[in-house]
């Protein structure tokens, strides 16, 4: 896989060794070597400019999310504008309004936001009918002596808090479950998974790829699905999207937040939550240290506490990058380092150091449809990073093929 454990260990420890001696590994560049300089220790660095990383998003919203920091707007509601912005577009199906359903049809939603300056954080779980989750997770912040609501008590304390009940699943969305149920509805969330000693992997399961899609896109037709949207329909069905989008924001001052909303993995089980509104695995943000957010295998990184794990990894002294790449060995030990389970793990982490350097990694370096991961980030200039990947290659969705319908129960 052109990755050498030896050599990463070594380097991490060197890393950690010249940090505590007051060197600082410089991890601003994703693609070479970090360089070493002299620098201020990570408490009382401070960044020359604001800095954001999300998930490439391409939209117009992280540019003014970069304003409001410059114009010395809070961290958090510069966050939660770039969520709020993917929740309000129904084009966007791994969020808010059009999110991708669960395997009844119902669209349910996750969310947890960290204020950095007075270290408080908010989080909702399975909400549905509310679209802005990410601002209700910062009610649960403000208003309430609780850090997490779920369900049904997460929808009604949105609704005192004002907020307006709506059904979330369009149109389109609508005909994609339509068609994943026509398709796929025996290739479901039901176990066991790659985690589990019963489960085995396919044979083959690049082999009849094309056949299958060509097929989805004809019965996409036939669903109604608009032609430009066809395309799209049976990626989602052939790789059930785990999209989430999760924000670090940092200002001059060197003030933090973080913030993390999603619809979940597609068709999952009702009332399954992923990693998305989980403090410390979906989000984590420590106001002397840093802040991170994950997207991928939800399940996954719950068990590392990802997140969380990062942020600790570099009040040791790691770099962002460094720091990511260590928990992702974490999962990787979690399987033995067997290849064959980890082909249907996908993991990438967002990292932001209060200094403002950063990093964005990945488990693999492509995703399930073999498009190269990459990640947005605003210093002045708006661009997208591909991510430092600890294996080459791309992952695969799992579930990975069709079991009878009677082994379902």
């Amino acid at each position: 896989m052109g990755f050498s454990r030896r050599k990463f260990l070594s380097g991490a420890a060197i890393g950690t060794a010249t940090i505590a001696a007051g060197i600082d590994v410089v991890g601003q560049s994703q693609n070479g070597n970090p360089s070493v300089q002299r620098s201020q220790t990570i408490q009382v660095a401070t960044p020359k400019q604001p800095v954001i990383i999300t998930r490439a998003l391409g939209k117009s919203t992280i540019d003014d999310a970069w304003r409001m920091l410059k114009d010395g707007q809070d961290t958090l509601d510069a966050a939660l504008h770039i969520c709020k912005g993917q929740e309000d577009d129904p084009t966007d199906q791994t969020v808010g309004l059009g999110g991708l359903p669960n395997e009844e049809g119902i669209v349910e939603l996750d969310s947890c936001c960290m204020h950095g300056p007075t270290r408080k954080a908010g989080s909702v779980a399975g909400v549905r009918n509310i679209k802005n989750v990410c601002l209700v997770a910062r009610d649960v912040m403000r208003h309430t002596g609780h850090v997490m609501l779920v369900g049904e008590g997460a929808e009604r304390f949105a609704l005192r808090m004002g907020y307006q009940r709506e059904n979330l699943l369009t149109e389109a969305s609508r005909k994609i479950w339509l068609l994943w149920k026509e398709t796929n509805s025996n290739q479901d969330w039901w176990g066991p998974g790659p985690d589990d000693s019963r489960w085995r992997p396919p044979q083959s399961p690049e082999a009849t790829l094309e056949l299958k899609r060509k097929k989805l896109m004809e019965m996409a037709a036939d669903f109604g699905i608009d032609p430009e949207l066809r395309a799209r329909a049976a990626e989602y069905i052939l790789f059930p999207p785990h999209g989430t989008i999760h924000v670090s924001a940092l200002n001059e001052k060197g003030e933090m937040s973080g913030a993390t909303t999603t619809s979940g993995t597609a068709f999952k089980l009702p009332g399954r939550v992923g990693d998305s509104p989980i403090i410390g695995a979906g989000c984590y943000c420590d106001q002397d240290v840093g802040s991170a957010g994950a997207t991928g295998s939800g399940e996954e990184n719950i068990k590392v506490a990802g997140a969380h794990s990062i942020v600790e990894n570099m009040r040791r002294g790691m770099s962002p990058r460094e720091a990511g790449l260590e928990v992702l060995q974490r999962i990787v030990r979690n399987y033995n380092h067997d290849m064959n389970r980890l082909r249907y793990i996908e993991m990438v982490y967002f990292i932001l150091r209060r200094d403002g350097q950063y990093a964005g990694v990945s488990l693999w370096s492509n995703s399930p449809s073999g498009q190269p991961l990459r990640f947005a980030v605003h210093d002045g200039s708006l661009r997208v990073e591909q991510t430092v990947a600890l294996l080459q290659g791309n992952s695969i969705d799992w579930p990975a093929v069709p079991r009878p319908l009677e082994e379902k129960r």
